[in-house]
């Protein structure tokens, strides 16, 4: 994927690696046997980080958290009532899916946790109209396509996951697959070439040069 400037708060790193921070995120699913929607909440605009961006409802786990999967946990289900209103019960099931980490070339890093879970009956979210201003339940290719056509702002890491859960059929389905999935870290790389720039995922070309 090229980018022509990287987007608000992806700004590349001249110096030294920054450490990443620790980070949950949620992709709340509905639509069990026979749809799939993923909910996708609008930063606001202004924030310094991926400011105006679509994308799963998450951020940095607190120290009062702890470490380990319970702090992910916690962090993830704090950010979705936070950020879109929703909460889930304590016995609400979270499937890991991914672990992302932002590449070594950018400021602003995170190690990223990706969360599946289905939503609880009726769940409709409430943007806190401060750090979220908007939220939309959306098919992951009907997303994608907004993308493509310019009318929403995704963001890469977004994209490569909304096209993953595009291939399932619906929402049970993909929390069936996720519980069996083997999950290793996945750090892309930033590869300059003149004014653009191309993100490359590990095993494709250009990732080791």
């Amino acid at each position: 994927m090229e980018i022509g400037r990287p987007a608000p708060g992806e700004e590349m790193n001249l110096g030294q690696v920054t450490v990443p921070r620790v980070a949950a995120t949620v992709m709340l699913l509905r639509g069990r046997h026979h749809t799939l929607e993923v909910l996708l909440v609008r930063r606001n605009p202004s924030a310094r980080f991926m400011g105006g961006a679509w994308v799963f409802p998450g951020g940095a786990v607190d120290r009062a958290e702890g470490e380990g999967q319970a702090a992910l946990r916690a962090a993830a289900v704090r950010e979705l009532r936070e950020e879109a209103g929703i909460e889930l019960p304590d016995e609400h099931e979270l499937v890991l899916f991914s672990r992302w980490i932002t590449p070594a070339q950018v400021k602003i890093r995170f190690d990223t946790w990706f969360y599946l879970a289905a939503a609880p009956a009726g769940a409709e979210p409430e943007p806190d109209g401060a750090e979220v201003v908007d939220a939309r339940w959306l098919a992951p290719q009907v997303a994608l396509d907004a993308s493509q056509a310019g009318e929403l702002f995704l963001v890469f890491p977004t994209i490569k996951h909304l096209e993953q859960l595009a291939s399932f059929a619906s929402a049970v389905a993909l929390l069936d697959h996720a519980r069996g999935r083997d999950v290793r870290p996945v750090e892309p790389r930033v590869v300059s070439s003149g004014e653009m720039a191309r993100i490359v995922l590990p095993g494709e070309p250009g990732y080791e040069d």
